[in-house]
């Protein structure tokens, strides 16, 4: 007969409570959508996590007109709900409404989404690097902010003794848009994503994900661009001019295949972008 491993759970109420299981060795878990499936993977599930589904302020939005701030205990389907009609975040509700399947949108996190390094798919991470967005990260001593793009940089290192608790989202964006190409249906990993922002004060931010292990912006393509507008033939031009991309093999597509894709993505964002279908 084999011994079942023993596992501790903490129900955490509180953000300091979080902290010190944390300290104490635990694993954070938000909707457990990946890390429920980590035996699948290969990977063994840890010996203790923390819950933080119980916890209020993990679950708060604020809406100014200045800026939006997402809790990261927030599921797709709440942050697609909450940001539904506000005028340049109609990319993060794309990402959020259009991302795995409505199971997986009822339970996924956006902390979640965000923090899991080994997950190189995540739809919100290239819709908020458009947005120019900030986490906000809660440790023993107190809090701190940091980009977006450092913290996708090295999320091990800024989550070693931290919680990721909050997005913060400047509305810095006049219209965004966002697209991705799954292989076969709605539920796969998309091969490939392209967020765009076009910005209120001028020019563009485009963003990248699940084509390398981690989303990042598409610096060639924006200088490529510019200030002025493009259309979307255009937009799909000058993507297949400036790549700078290694794609990554994976199961669901070679690296070759994503890269190759990425113009065709541009152009349907844009086509969203002006309202197209």
């Amino acid at each position: 007969m084999l011994d079942t491993p023993q596992r501790h759970v903490v129900f955490a109420d509180s953000l300091d409570g979080a902290i010190e299981a944390l300290a104490r060795g635990a694993s954070v878990m938000g909707g457990g959508t990946w890390m429920m499936r980590a035996e699948r993977r290969g990977e063994p599930l840890p010996a203790s996590v923390v819950l933080l589904d119980r916890i209020p302020a993990l679950t708060e939005v604020m809406v100014t007109d200045r800026a939006v701030t997402l809790g990261a205990g927030l599921t797709h389907a709440a942050v697609a709900s909450a940001l539904k009609g506000l005028s340049g975040l109609e990319g993060v509700v794309a990402a959020a409404s259009g991302s795995a399947n409505p199971a997986i949108r009822h339970a996924a996190t956006l902390g979640g989404n965000l923090a899991t390094a080994d997950f190189s798919a995540a739809d919100l991470a290239p819709a908020l690097l458009v947005q120019g967005a900030e986490v906000e990260l809660a440790t023993g001593g107190g809090s701190r902010r940091l980009p977006l793009e450092a913290f996708l940089a090295d999320r091990p290192t800024h989550l070693a003794h931290a919680i990721l608790t909050r997005i913060h989202v400047p509305r810095e964006a006049a219209a965004s848009a966002h697209a991705r190409l799954p292989l076969r249906k709605a539920g796969d990993y998309p091969v490939a994503i392209v967020s765009l922002a076009r910005l209120s004060g001028g020019g563009w931010r485009i963003a990248v994900g699940s084509v390398e292990p981690v989303a990042r912006r598409w610096t060639a393509l924006e200088a490529a661009i510019g200030d002025r507008p493009v259309s979307p033939d255009e937009g799909a031009r000058l993507a297949a001019a400036h790549m700078d991309f290694d794609g990554r093999d994976g199961v669901e597509a070679e690296g070759w295949y994503r890269v190759t894709v990425l113009p065709a993505l541009v152009k349907r964002a844009l086509d969203a972008l002006e309202g197209r279908p």
